[in-house]
């Protein structure tokens, strides 16, 4: 791994940039289905209402649009483009690039967690066409922390671009230690740190720390030929840390420069007021050990070294005992230590096969688990599955995490069984003041525009309700609705030294799924397949057929899974074994051995035949054997 301290104002005019390995992904064409259609929606434009084609997905991940540019044609001369190839509209995936005439940088590389109705999917990344197509001409990669959503898919995406990836200590650490787990040993991973200064092509850009829920949280200040545009994101204004006047300073310093445009972090945008302090969390969680009569269970994010922090300082205090559960907790407790970011004392730390050792009032286990992932530590615990510890009345189990959207009904669910073990569950995030978000509020997000007075403004980090509150809030604090422009995935905002406006350019931006090995391979297809048999089951039958004849030899088999219980529904599959020798019969007689046009037939009509009789749809898939 490739890893250097950079210099102030280093300019990096030359990198090695390897081949790249395009995914040559076919797409299934098993039957005539469609693989979806473009509709247009609704966009907010505050003046007028604006019409715009979705982009489609295909099954190898790419995405198309009539008037999608795809990356070859260089920009105009003295033009910017900010070209935003995930995160906006939506909770992750988090990669924008920006190009001046020949030079591209790229800020952030997240992936999403899947939906519920994706199953088997493990994440979902950015489509990166575009700048594979501009591979020579990205100056660098920046990622502003180390949260998934803005890092985890650089094992996925980095070894194509071959650029160099520019981040602070500890998310650099935590590049290095993703990579190992990806073989991936040929990195270049420069280190920053707030108030350094680096030059990128075209580019000046100043790193400013920031607070968040984890740290070395970076906003970048990048002056370009035709001005200045700030990039904020995932950040939050801490009043009661003192560590949040220097930040504050230097940002009012930063703004006495005019901005030309800034991207604000919109997540928290239609919550009034402003966050909870991490300092009211961290007395929050002292008082909760401090008076707890038996074991204390805190799960958290795996990645906030703040609350990692508050539990173990608590242990010290009280003459407490910590175990730590969960592979990316242990992993991140480790990274931090080893960098310098997490301080702990002699003995507070013990393994927790080694935690009945101890009287209950004395332990503390800190644990993952916080969004009810299936095989995380709390989520065993509650079932009754973890092998070293099992939840008895007296246990305090705090969970101070808020839940991402989507986790709902599994977090809901390990809190009903934890509850069920006898325990005391505290959970309620920010209304508890057990948990901080990382995200700027309504009263944070004014104060930053009011600050940095941009004359453009572009939302971003969230779902669409998310930037167009955002926008409002703009407007409300006088900047030009006409120069806030809210903006999606794979559309091209264009500035010179003039004007800004969204465009009607388009970069290919939709989903690339990440199933086991397979990066974009998994499409709109096999995803319906997938739903289809989740939602009503497969019904499999396979006849055997004489090859010079082309009649069945034997009655046809009947596989049932997900749809009837065959013992159950005899009378069923009797008339569905019935009918299908009827259907095989009629379409021999009429097209003899053309197996392919008879399968089609006998799905469609005994796919038919179920839904009369169940009103059910199974996936049908009939097979023939030549025997």
């Amino acid at each position: 791994m490739n890893q250097t301290q950079t210099k102030p104002n280093e300019q990096r005019t030359s990198y090695h940039a390897g081949g790249s390995n395009h995914n040559g992904h076919s797409s299934d064409k098993r039957d005539n289905r469609s693989s979806g259609g473009s509709s247009g929606n609704n966009r907010h434009n505050f003046k007028e209402t604006k019409q715009f084609k979705n982009v489609l997905v295909t099954s190898n991940g790419t995405a198309h649009d009539n008037n999608a540019t795809h990356g070859t044609s260089q920009n105009k001369k003295g033009h910017l483009r900010i070209i935003p190839l995930g995160g906006l509209g939506e909770i992750g995936r988090n990669m924008t690039a920006i190009e001046y005439e020949q030079d591209i940088i790229v800020i952030d590389c997240g992936l999403m967690f899947p939906k519920e109705d994706m199953y088997g999917i493990d994440s979902i990344i950015p489509n990166t066409k575009f700048l594979e197509e501009n591979r020579e001409r990205i100056k660098g990669m920046i990622i502003t922390h180390g949260h998934e959503d803005h890092a985890g898919a650089i094992p996925f995406i980095a070894p194509k671009l071959r650029v160099p990836i520019y981040t602070a200590k500890l998310t650099a650490a935590m590049i290095v230690e993703k990579a190992k787990e990806y073989s991936l040993e040929d990195l270049q991973i420069k280190q920053i740190k707030d108030g350094d200064k680096i030059k990128l092509g075209a580019f000046e850009i100043e790193f400013v720390g920031l607070s968040h829920t984890i740290p070395d949280e970076m906003g970048l200040v990048i002056d370009t030929p035709i001005g200045r545009f700030v990039y904020i994101v995932d950040f939050k204004i801490d009043y009661r840390d003192p560590e949040q006047r220097p930040v504050m300073q230097r940002l009012r310093g930063i703004s006495r420069t005019a901005t030309r445009c800034l991207f604000l972090d919109s997540t928290n945008a239609e919550i009034e007021g402003q966050s909870v302090s991490e300092v009211t969390v961290k007395e929050s969680i002292d008082s909760l050990i401090a008076t707890a009569k038996g074991r204390v269970i805190v799960t958290s994010f795996a990645s906030n070294i703040s609350r990692i922090k508050a539990v173990i300082e608590a242990a010290k205090t009280y003459h407490k005992k910590v175990a730590i559960v969960g592979r990316s907790m242990i992993r991140n407790v480790a990274i931090a230590k080893e960098i310098g970011y997490l301080s702990i004392p002699d003995g507070v730390i013990i393994d927790i096969r080694n935690i009945n050792s101890f009287p209950k009032e004395e332990a503390i286990i800190l644990c993952t688990g916080s969004q009810g992932e299936e095989y995380a530590a709390l989520v065993r615990m509650a079932s009754g599955e973890h092998k070293q510890i099992k939840i008895e009345p007296g246990d305090t189990i705090v969970l101070s995490s808020s839940v991402v959207p989507g986790n709902e009904r599994s977090v809901a669910e390990t809190i009903n069984n934890l509850f069920k073990e006898g325990a005391e569950v505290i959970y309620g995030g920010e209304k508890a003041d057990i948990h901080a978000s990382g995200h700027a509020k309504a009263d944070e997000l004014r104060l930053m525009m009011s600050m940095m007075s941009p004359e453009y403004f572009i939302p971003i980090h969230g779902e669409y309700r998310h930037l167009v509150r955002n926008a409002q809030l703009a407007t409300s604090m006088g900047i030009d609705p006409k120069k806030i422009i809210v903006a999606e995935n794979g559309e091209v905002v264009e500035f010179d030294k003039d004007k800004g406006e969204l465009t009607n350019q388009k970069v290919p931006s939709g989903y690339v799924l990440v199933d086991g090995l397979g990066v974009g391979d998994v499409g709109n297809i096999v995803l319906r397949d997938r739903q289809a048999m989740a939602k009503d089951g497969i019904f499999v039958l396979i006849l055997t057929v004489d090859h010079t004849t082309g009649k069945i030899v034997t009655s046809p088999d009947i596989i049932s899974r997900g749809f009837v219980y065959m013992r159950a529904a005899e009378e069923l599959i009797h008339g569905a074994r019935n009918e299908v020798k009827r259907m095989f019969a009629s379409h021999n007689e009429k097209y003899p051995l053309n197996w392919d046009y008879i399968k089609r037939a006998i799905r469609d009509e005994l796919g038919e035949y179920l839904f009369n009789k169940t009103q059910r749809r199974p996936m049908v898939i009939p097979v023939i054997i030549e025997v």
